[in-house]
């Protein structure tokens, strides 16, 4: 720091002051440091800057352990916006919901001191193990659960599947199979809850949903199931990666997408519109779910702590070559 302030032709003071973000330093001189920090390639000591500070510009993130396309966009969309607030992120991953997984992880985080905690829920029972007596930090989840006691901003799950299941209607089809997430995610039950709902008010056959693992096995091997019944020309599958299982499937069965069958997925992952033929999806907005969950946070680190707040982010049904109208058979 002394060869930072001898270089721009300032105090200390001067570049303690530029470099904790502090007030009262003219525009001239704060260029001046930060050309000669950028000259000497010096930077600050994080845990020097805590000491001064009080702030360790880290927030934690509590995360399931999953490498599906889903928690880990999420996981992307919260780091993306922390370090738009100039923050640093710490992942504790969850490779169980039990209390015991949660408060450890907890634990973890308050002992790198960080400033707030993010917990992308995913999973049953993960909300419901914060207890906000262990924890002197804020916290937001991401959560679909319904059942969090601190301020929640959550995707809106059962919009963007009713979405999908009425398309699939629109287009003439009686009804419209589903595969669904992991029977302990809460989205999966959300996307249960948006298909059935349309289902049952357009007063159509409603059969049981095939519980899948988001994986394209498991799609692969639920739609081998659905493909020997020539009832099934819809299927809204609870992620793209479970639609791209059905693809599959239904190829080896010579059942054509979407000729015979036509298939609705959730996310929107990269390839999907590369995919033979293109898959009609949900999209969801991950960045925008990051953005106004670390928000939510930094109100909440500055003093703006409501646990009644609930953000809800929408989704935008994404049509592309995998439906169709219904053929009517004879």
């Amino acid at each position: 720091m002394g060869d930072v302030a001898k270089l721009a032709g300032v105090s200390q003071q001067t570049v303690s002051r530029v470099v904790n973000a502090r007030e009262y330093v003219s525009g001239h001189a704060r260029e001046r440091v930060l050309s000669a920090m950028r000259e000497l390639n010096y930077r600050p000591n994080p845990a020097a800057q805590a000491l001064v500070t009080g702030r360790s510009k880290t927030l934690g993130v509590i995360s399931v352990d999953s490498v599906a396309f889903g928690p880990a966009s999420v996981l992307l969309g919260l780091e993306r916006a922390a370090h738009a607030y100039g923050y640093f992120v710490s992942v504790a991953r969850l490779a169980s919901p039990d209390r015991r997984s949660v408060l450890q992880a907890l634990e973890q985080l308050q002992r790198q001191s960080v400033e707030g905690i993010l917990v992308n829920a995913g999973r049953d029972g993960i909300t419901r193990e914060l207890d906000r007596r262990l924890i002197d930090v804020p916290l937001v989840a991401i959560d679909d659960s319904r059942e969090a006691v601190v301020p929640v901003v959550a995707v809106d799950q059962v919009a963007g599947a009713a979405a999908a299941t009425r398309l699939l209607l629109d287009l003439g089809h009686r009804t419209v199979s589903h595969i669904a997430g992991a029977r302990d995610w809460s989205s999966a039950r959300r996307r249960i809850e948006g298909w059935r709902a349309v289902l049952e008010s357009a007063q159509v056959p409603v059969a049981p949903p095939l519980f899948g693992d988001w994986s394209v096995r498991s799609g692969y091997e639920l739609g081998r199931l659905l493909a020997q019944d020539p009832e099934v020309t819809a299927i809204f599958a609870a992620n793209d990666e479970m639609a791209l299982g059905v693809m599959r499937a239904m190829a080896e069965a010579g059942r054509e997408v979407p000729r015979d069958v036509s298939i609705i997925g959730f996310d929107d992952v990269p390839f999907a519109r590369y995919l033979t033929p293109p898959l009609t999806t949900v999209r969801q907005d991950f960045e925008g779910l990051g953005q106004r969950s670390v928000h939510l946070l930094m109100d909440a680190i500055h003093g703006v702590d409501d646990p009644r707040v609930q953000a809800v982010i929408t989704t935008e049904l994404v049509e592309r070559g995998s439906t169709a109208p219904a053929v009517i058979r004879a």
